[in-house]
Order: structure tokens, then sequence, then C-alpha cells
């Protein structure tokens, strides 16, 4: 059996209530980096965090396997790409949330439809459409998506757009789709009914950074039976009312 620690570890004196000591424990790790730290070796992480370093060594392996931890070639450990990852959405939530969340309150409230911000996601060796934020329809019949979720990266009409304004060299290769692309491009927008579920329409246009760089996609949605044409250019005004704000 594993012997009782002498003393308590960091995890035990600040544990979650009701949570899981395993998490604590990793989460006591990550908290022991401190300001002018560059990597720490294992002696230094056990000191710290009063755990044993058979035990360490476990929660860095899931650390590492998470991308949260790097170990370095000299055998010290440093926080890894993703923390960076997630502290660029965490920072990108609110300095995007003020500016955008109104933008898509207001194409809300002119066409009574669900509104959302999507943008590129890395995933794996690709990448996936993030919801970062959305405004539901007032209406009990609509599609049920959260700000958050993941979506489909190859279908959908925040999909299109994000694909077609993307960089071409991440076009799809079949002449058809490309041909799709070239014509998304050319009139600034993407509107169909059925792309990414049988019963929903979609409208979407570009966000552009100040430097001309794609930023997101501002995408309306709605049951089939409400899609209306009439809605593409609130859609469109929506994105370049966002567009070199964001």
């Amino acid at each position: 059996m594993p012997r009782k620690a002498q003393t308590e570890s960091a995890s035990d004196l600040n544990a979650a209530p009701g949570g899981a000591a395993a998490v604590d424990r990793a989460l006591s790790l990550l908290a022991s980096f401190q300001a002018g730290d560059g990597a720490l070796t294992l002696t230094q992480l056990a000191e710290r965090t009063q755990l044993y370093k058979s035990t360490v060594l476990r929660l860095l392996a899931s650390l590492e396997h998470a991308r949260l931890i790097h170990r370095q070639e000299d055998g010290r450990y440093a926080l890894g790409a993703e923390i960076a990852r997630l502290h660029g959405l965490y920072a990108a939530s609110f300095s995007l949330e003020g500016i955008v969340m109104p933008v898509l309150r207001d194409l809300v409230a002119a066409t009574g439809e669900s509104a959302a911000y999507h943008v590129r996601q890395p995933q794996g060796d690709g990448w996936a459409r993030l919801c970062l934020y959305r405004v539901d329809s007032p209406h009990p019949v609509r599609d049920h998506v959260r700000a958050g979720e993941l979506l489909p990266a190859d279908r959908g009409a925040g999909a299109r757009v994000l694909i077609a304004f993307g960089p071409e060299t991440e076009w799809p290769r079949g002449a058809k789709d490309r041909k799709l692309c070239q014509s998304i491009r050319a009139q600034g927008y993407y509107a169909a009914v059925g792309d990414r579920t049988a019963e929903l329409g979609g409208i979407s246009a570009p966000v552009f950074r100040a430097d001309g760089s794609l930023a997101a996609a501002v995408t309306l949605t709605m049951p089939a039976h409400r899609y209306d044409e009439g809605y593409i250019e609130p859609v469109r005004a929506a994105a370049q009312r966002l567009s070199g704000t964001v």
C-alpha cells in the first residue's frame, strides 16, 4: 500500500469540495509555477506541491499528453503550448465580447433569428469551427447550438465562409468545391438551406481584421421554413460593422 504523506500536499490543503483528488493534484502542479520560472525540475515540483515524486511523475504524464506541460531536453518541465492557446481564448473573450455581442443582438432584433460569431479553432492537423459567441432567436423553434460548441468545418454557412476566405492552399481539391469557394468570395457571403442540416437555413459573411486577414464569420441560422434572402444584407452589414474592430 502507498505510504501516507507526513505533511498535507498543496492540493489537499486547497481541495475542491466534492472534487476529484487527482485533478486537484494535477492543478497544483500547474499552480506551482511562479513568475520568473522558465522550467522546474521534478524535485522542485515535488517540493512545491508536497507530493511524492512518483505521484508527480504520473500526473506529469497526463499533463504532457494534454500539452499543458512540456518536458525539455534537460529533463526539466515547462508550461506547454496548450496553456498559451487557452490564454489566447480567455483574453480574446474579454476583448471581443463587448464588441461582438451588441452587433449580434442587433442582428437578432432585426431578423428574429439566431446569430453567431464563428472562428477557426486549431484541432489536430486541421481546424474545427468554434461558435465563440451566440445570441438565440426569440422563437421557440430554432437550432440549438451553444457558445463554445465545435461545429463541422466542411459544411454549414459559417464553415463555407471560413473556408472560402481562408488560405487558398487549404481549399478543397475538387473542382466543384473550389468553384464554390470562388463564388463565395466574389459575392461576399454564403446563403443556403440544408447545407449542414436539412431543416436549417444559414446566411454567413466574413469579418476581417484591420490588416485584411480573415477573423471570423457572422452567421444567421433559422429553420428552413423561415429562411428569407432578405436577411442577407443585415448579415453582411453586421459583418462589415465588426470588420476592422476585432
